[in-house]
């Protein structure tokens, strides 16, 4: 599966624990990243100052959903069990 672009649940719903340019001590979860643009892209993506735990993560069917508004949904659910 490819992202679909402007979704940006992966970047606001879980937590990251790892230093984010801008952000040192990570996010919390339900925050959307500093990194985050105005249209849901990642302005770091495709650089080597993006964090590993998003070079790491791979969308797919059974987390993304559908549709953007279930792959939040998803995504705040995983990160409320784990």
């Amino acid at each position: 599966m490819d992202c679909r672009l402007g979704c940006g649940a992966c970047c606001i719903a879980p937590s990251i624990s790892s230093p984010i340019p801008g952000m040192p001590n990570g996010k919390p979860a339900n925050t959307r990243c500093i990194q985050l643009n105005d249209d849901n892209l990642c302005r770091l993506f495709g650089l080597d100052s993006r964090p590993k735990v998003c070079l790491d993560f791979a969308p797919d069917i059974d987390v993304c959903g559908d549709s953007d508004p279930q792959a939040m949904t998803n995504l705040i659910y995983l990160e409320k069990v784990t």
